[in-house]
């Protein structure tokens, strides 16, 4: 595999099947027959923030990247729906990469995480699936930074601070899609890495740990000592060490560390309208 500096990068568009038009940046390691990963951002985030490009930067050390914007995000088209349809981004993005690479695995962070996850339940499973700060239910509200988020989301000047931020938000959810938990048990468990943080300040570590039972307690889990949410929390060895479970885990090899949940409550399925994750208040 060519080292980093030698990958060839470029600016990529995506078109989805409801014809929503993504920017994307593909980092290509020239070898067909090796590891794309896709990335998945979190919320208010892009392709050009440094943080998501930290990030895109290492796993192209080794690996073929395609990180993308959200639509709604960056300088993707549409608006955000917050989860729903953007499993139709994350597709667009792994067909993409299908057509040229032999291994096409997924890596979501934060509501990035969420849609992938969707994604492999409800669309196709790739090769492999790595959730970041997943959230486990929607409107999560137990949280300070949560509640800022559904200010954002639910509120008419939230809504416009969103747009600020780099976010354009849709309209709220006609009918409530179902939520990363209860899908994450459609995804083949062999196939799934759910990371973190255990000082997560917006999902604490239960949202892990439901989204880890929920798949029989085969998926391998990792609770990370310190660590808290998302792109900003993810420290070079840590996006090493996931991009080498991604790597083995298509290789058909077995790797990961398992894990055995706290017992949780199941979410209840009702709410309001529009969120990130979690029950109603």
């Amino acid at each position: 595999m060519p080292p980093r500096h030698l990958a060839r990068e470029a600016r990529v568009t995506l078109m989805t099947s409801d014809n929503v038009r993504l920017h994307a940046v593909l980092h290509d390691s020239a070898d067909p027959g090796g590891l794309a990963i896709v990335v998945a951002h979190g919320v208010t985030h892009h392709v050009g923030l440094p943080t998501v490009e930290r990030l895109l930067r290492r796993l192209a050390l080794k690996h073929s990247v395609l990180g993308f914007d959200l639509r709604g995000h960056g300088r993707s088209g549409g608006v955000s729906t917050v989860g729903e349809a953007e499993i139709h981004d994350v597709e667009a993005a792994v067909q993409y990469a299908r057509q040229r690479y032999e291994r096409v695995a997924t890596l979501g962070i934060s509501l990035g995480a969420s849609v992938v996850l969707r994604h492999a339940a409800l669309i196709e499973a790739p090769d492999a699936v790595a959730v970041v700060s997943c959230p486990a239910r929607w409107w999560v509200r137990e949280t300070p930074a949560m509640r800022r988020v559904h200010w954002m989301l639910e509120q008419p000047q939230g809504r416009i601070a969103a747009r600020l931020l780099g976010v354009r938000l849709g309209t709220p959810w006609t009918e409530i899609p179902a939520s990363p938990v209860e899908v994450a048990g459609l995804v083949p468990p062999e196939k799934l890495l759910i990371v973190h943080g255990e000082r997560d300040q917006y999902f604490p570590r239960e949202h892990a740990e439901a989204l880890h039972r929920a798949t029989g307690g085969e998926a391998d889990l990792w609770l990370e000592p310190g660590m808290r949410h998302a792109e900003s929390a993810l420290t070079p060895q840590l996006v090493d060490r996931i991009a080498r479970w991604l790597d083995e885990r298509t290789r058909g090899n077995s790797v990961g560390v398992r894990h055995v949940p706290l017992s949780v409550p199941r979410p209840s399925s009702g709410g309001p309208r529009q969120g990130l994750d979690g029950e109603p208040t």
